[in-house]
């Protein structure tokens, strides 16, 4: 067992891809297969299971895992600190969300880039149900979080604030003229959102079905922009958060409608709980708390 094969083996299992593993690693696939059945051979148990054509960690594997994790952070520390040059360096895997990506991270993304530029930041797109399954099976090393839950069974965070929210629609829409929209008023309209897994999405449904005898149907999209460009095409309502609709309503193109969601969600920072933060770690989290928490 040698830095290179645990460090080939913590790829595999963050993209759970031999392809992809390769391509990032700037390795041919069949280098990559070799060194996995060789740390396999090394400890006498298979790391992965190969199923229909997709791959997941073993019980060993998983047990694994955090060990390799941490003998790589430490090997990473050892070379800086042999090099003399003591730079925060190596490679974070982050969960995170369009709207956290697109609107929150921009300003932490080019600190990091200008000041560590040894450090490299992957964002894994991931609703936040994967992401609190990847944490705790070790696939990434932080993640971001939007849930009105703050307190996680396998995993610690810091709350980044309280995420503001709002229904919004084209200004044309028949509720843009309301003093006040009320619940049966919302249950009548087209209402579009994100995919389902989203905690606002699902406290949102919650909310319209409450009392009725059948689910509010909901116009599914991919993502936040698609969403906005179906209300500015009039097609219906949406909650979004203020932040990915703040220059839309600005430039009179979405408009607030008069109801205020009676529930809250938080924009979280998570990993795993027990797990060794190496200095990389906590300095992304100390300098992602002084970035983005002033933002709420």
């Amino acid at each position: 067992m040698d830095i290179r094969q645990l460090t080939t083996f913590h790829k595999v299992a963050t993209l759970l891809s031999f392809t992809r593993a390769a391509t990032e690693l700037n390795y041919a696939q069949s280098s990559v297969t070799a060194q996995i059945k060789s740390l396999e051979t090394s400890l006498g148990a298979e790391l992965f299971e190969r199923l229909s054509g997709k791959i997941q960690l073993t019980q060993a594997g998983r047990r694994l895992l955090p060990y390799a994790e941490q003998m790589l952070t430490l090997a990473g520390e050892a070379r800086g600190a042999a090099s003399g040059a003591g730079g925060p360096a190596g490679l974070l895997t982050i969960g995170t969300m369009e709207s956290i990506t697109s609107y929150r991270m921009p300003p932490v993304l080019e600190f990091f880039h200008h000041r560590y530029p040894q450090l490299q930041l992957v964002l894994r797109p991931s609703l936040c149900a994967e992401t609190l399954h990847s944490l705790r099976q070790g696939t990434f090393d932080m993640g971001f979080l939007m849930e009105a839950e703050t307190q996680h069974s396998g995993v610690e965070s810091e709350v980044l604030g309280a995420e503001p929210l709002v229904v919004v629609a084209a200004p044309e829409h028949p509720l843009a003229a309301e003093e006040k929209v009320t619940l049966e008023q919302l249950r009548e309209v087209q209402v579009l959102a994100p995919e389902a897994g989203c905690a606002y999405r699902e406290l949102f449904e919650a909310e319209l079905n409450d009392g009725t005898g059948e689910p509010v149907p909901f116009l599914e999209f991919g993502n936040i922009e698609s969403i906005k460009r179906g209300l500015t095409a009039g097609l219906g309502v949406a909650l979004l958060p203020t932040m990915t609709v703040a220059d839309d309503i600005e430039a009179g193109s979405l408009t607030v409608l008069a109801w205020e969601p009676p529930f809250e969600v938080f924009t979280q920072l998570a990993w795993r709980r027990g797990r060794h933060l190496s200095r990389e770690m906590r300095l992304f989290i100390d300098r992602t708390v002084e970035f983005m928490s002033g933002d709420y």
